[in-house]
């Protein structure tokens, strides 16, 4: 039987870059670590200019360094937060953000900081009809290792056998 379009025709190639692990799959205390990036002085910029965060610290470069308590401007936690949770992006089609709990930001990032992410799965509960509750978390760490961000992520996946979860 013929294809009917592009998308038919490549639907049973697997999907790059994305997962598949189910509810049952998810063990407590796996910990998986991000590649490194650095964070240059224009994203910080495109960013702050995208969320219209222009406060002193992190947009204005003389008020940084004569008046700040740093002496150089910072990168805004928002993005901070941001770039910690996208270098552990899984992509995973069977997970559903619920929410994020206890975000802290410990210690300042300055453009031109390398960070990187440690995710630790930390408990699972079943919770509705097809899906259960994870929780993980994050810590953003600029390098050589200081922890500068804190959260955790609660997110909704699928049950692989629903039937084994009725409430």
């Amino acid at each position: 039987m013929p294809e009917n379009t592009p998308v038919d025709k490549h639907k049973d190639i697997p999907l790059y870059n994305t997962e598949t692990w189910m509810y049952e799959d998810f063990k407590i205390g796996q910990k998986d670590r991000s590649i490194s990036r650095t964070i240059s002085e224009g994203e910080a910029m495109m960013f702050n200019g995208l969320v219209l965060d222009m406060h002193p610290y992190v947009g204005d470069q003389n008020f940084a360094e004569t008046e700040g308590l740093f002496g150089k401007r910072l990168v805004a936690g928002a993005m901070v937060f941001s770039l910690g949770l996208g270098l552990m992006a899984n992509n995973n089609v069977n997970t559903f953000s619920y929410g994020y709990d206890k975000l802290r930001f410990i210690k300042p990032v300055f453009i031109g900081d390398t960070i990187y992410t440690v995710r630790t799965h930390l408990s699972k509960k079943p919770k509705y009809k097809e899906m259960g509750l994870i929780v993980v978390s994050y810590e953003v760490y600029k390098q050589p290792g200081e922890l500068v961000l804190y959260c955790e992520h609660l997110q909704t996946v699928k049950y692989k056998n629903p039937e084994t979860f009725k409430q």
